[in-house]
């Protein structure tokens, strides 16, 4: 390994593979390829929930945040998680809520606002999802090695730590 966390195979990467980038072009390039592989993880994704539970991936991700939050998020809040506006997450929640996935209840300090919550049916339901799902992932990031991972989710982090920042 050499100071930047890269075995020596790894140092070249992904140049090994592709021919080097004009420098004027790096970031738009970078960024396409970005979306192309996000766009294609998401479209599997969304084909197997659709498939093997008969759900969707808005409805997937609703469960994943208010798994990680057990006390219940605030619409708002859930909003904010996913990055979506409320309108997109009010029908949603109700149709979860209508199937008993997640129940709504008044906000104890903020009469206008509702606290959703996951319930024993959602988190079973989700529990059901969450393994297949994890291993659909892993599965399409075969593709690289554990060094090269590393080194992607590392170089992510640095960018999306800097797109953080105020202007």
């Amino acid at each position: 390994m050499d100071r930047t966390g890269l075995a020596s195979e790894d140092r070249d990467w992904p140049s090994r593979t592709e021919p080097p980038v004009p420098d004027d072009r790096l970031a738009t390039r970078l960024w396409l390829r970005m979306l192309a592989c996000t766009t294609r993880i998401e479209q599997d994704i969304r084909g197997r929930l659709r498939e093997e539970f008969s759900t969707t991936l808005p409805r997937f991700d609703v469960l994943a945040q208010l798994d990680r939050a057990p006390d219940g998020l605030t619409m708002s809040g859930l909003s904010a998680r996913l990055m979506v506006s409320a309108g997109n997450i009010t029908g949603l929640v109700a149709r979860l809520a209508d199937e008993g996935l997640v129940e709504r209840a008044p906000h104890p300090e903020d009469g206008r606002a509702q606290v959703v919550r996951m319930t024993a049916e959602g988190q079973r339901v989700f529990g059901q999802m969450t393994p297949a799902h994890a291993s659909w992932v892993a599965e399409l990031f075969e593709g690289l090695s554990d060094t090269e991972a590393q080194a992607l989710h590392k170089a992510l982090g640095r960018l999306k730590d800097h797109l953080e920042r105020p202007s």
